[in-house]
């Protein structure tokens, strides 16, 4: 995909100043490091822009991404997603079985590592997952012989439709498609996920990176405030059951606390 960056620049842009410049990122876009295709990174610097990724978000996935305009920005806010107090929230569309109704709120405390073919899997049998007071977790005495890396998911349930629930997600941790895998593992795939909905039924992956809260030390107040609502493409596999997005979204921010 050719990627005419003036054009999504402007269409996109949810906050800029002379260090960094955000965008609410459409579904099917890579940020950088794509190999068959342009990404934004290059395509900015087709035209003269370089821009440094501070995080990534999914190719599939649409929403909050956040680029820095120089290096000294750069690094400050690299490192608050390094130490995870860059504070991060996702909306997610999840195919749901009838007798396997997600709990109003939960946590998904599941350890990744990669598997063959560079593949994020969880670091334990799958049969092994078990399930206390709404959280999923596997005992250490399980895990696989391999390096794991720690990982907690939190999520709110704020619309159940038909086959599908909505999720409201705070990603605690910031692996490699950390919330695309613990959910697809506990039985609740992201309805469109090509790596784990094998329906092919839906012609998008339904995650979105929602908000976006980090310390940023030259603005007044010192802070960056992030938000991206979605567009009506994503609400599709529920949009017979949706009366006011806005309203669901105010429901979400509440049963996350925010």
């Amino acid at each position: 995909m050719d990627i005419d960056w003036p054009d999504l620049r402007q269409r996109c842009r949810l906050d800029e100043d002379d260090a960094i410049v955000a965008l609410n990122k459409p579904a099917g876009i890579s940020v950088t490091g794509e190999r068959h295709d342009t990404d934004i990174v290059q395509a900015a610097a087709a035209v003269g822009e370089t821009l440094y990724p501070v995080h990534r978000i999914d190719k599939v996935t649409s929403g909050v991404v956040l680029l820095a305009k120089d290096l000294a920005a750069h690094g400050p806010l690299t490192r608050q997603f390094n130490k995870q107090t860059a504070t991060k929230t996702y909306l997610a569309i999840v195919s749901t079985p009838e007798s396997e109704q997600l709990p109003d709120t939960g946590t998904i405390d599941l350890p990744l590592s990669v598997g063959r073919k560079n593949r994020v899997r969880i670091a334990a049998p799958r049969e092994s997952i078990r399930v206390s007071n709404d959280r999923w977790y596997v005992d250490p005495a399980d895990l696989l012989d391999t390096k794991n890396y720690p990982s907690t998911t939190r999520f709110a349930t704020v619309l159940r439709h038909g086959g599908y629930t909505v999720l409201a997600l705070r990603p605690i941790t910031g692996r490699r498609h950390q919330i695309r895998v613990h959910l697809a593992w506990i039985g609740h795939a992201i309805a469109g996920d090509p790596l784990f909905d094998k329906s092919a039924t839906h012609d998008r992956t339904y995650l979105h990176s929602w908000r976006l809260h980090m310390a940023a030390d030259w603005r007044t107040p010192p802070e960056l405030n992030l938000e991206a609502a979605p567009g009506d493409a994503f609400w599709v596999p529920v949009a017979s059951a949706l009366d006011d997005p806005a309203e669901l979204l105010n429901r979400a921010a509440d049963r996350l606390g925010d």
